[in-house]
């Protein structure tokens, strides 16, 4: 009897270990993208918000190159509305990226991100930006995605960073395949917008 409970007590424990992974496995990714977030790990830009602006801008520039890409199985263009700009160190600025469906049904996409070289991860802060949201392009629909972003002073004081001329901000657009409420809502709100100046 005893062995028969020991038996049982173990296929409960090596389920329970076997359901624990499965959770683990699919919180792993999110769990990733907040840790890369708060910590720029990998090339992974900061977050911040409007009250974590510099109080002034460097005098030091620094070029940021923009980079899009879409994988396999999604029908959109993606691209940055500029390719280049040269930026103060410390300033707020605003950049877009424009997306268009080419297909004839609505197609839900979301976009993650990357910033090179790896280093300069921790010092490219976010304000605000479209990615790890679901985007729903209506056919043929063009929108215009905004980025508000600044360059850390803090990079100046970094041995390793402060070298850096360029940092290359890269967006790749997946799709997806079970949109979440919000990703159909926006089937239904989400208008076209006129691009921006190319400037």
């Amino acid at each position: 009897m005893s062995t028969r409970r020991a038996t049982h007590r173990t296929g409960l424990l090596a389920a329970g270990v076997a359901v624990a992974m499965v959770g683990l496995a699919y919180a792993s990714v999110p769990l990733y993208q907040l840790f890369c977030q708060v910590t720029g790990f990998g090339g992974t830009t900061m977050q911040a918000s409007e009250s974590d602006l510099p109080a002034k801008p460097l005098a030091r520039t620094i070029s940021v190159r923009f980079d899009a890409n879409v994988t396999p199985g999604l029908p959109w263009s993606f691209e940055p509305a500029k390719t280049h700009e040269t930026v103060r160190i410390g300033e707020r600025r605003l950049a877009f990226y424009r997306a268009t469906n080419h297909s004839d049904k609505p197609v839900t996409g979301t976009a993650s991100f990357n910033v090179s070289p790896d280093t300069a991860g921790g010092y490219f802060v976010k304000i605000a930006c479209f990615c790890f949201t679901e985007q729903t392009l209506q056919p043929g629909q063009t929108v215009d995605m905004p980025v508000t972003y600044f360059v850390d002073p803090a990079m100046m004081d970094d041995a390793s960073a402060r070298r850096i001329d360029e940092i290359t901000l890269s967006y790749t657009f997946f799709p997806v395949d079970t949109p979440t409420a919000s990703g159909q809502k926006a089937v239904k709100t989400a208008q076209a917008k006129p691009a921006p100046n190319q400037g």
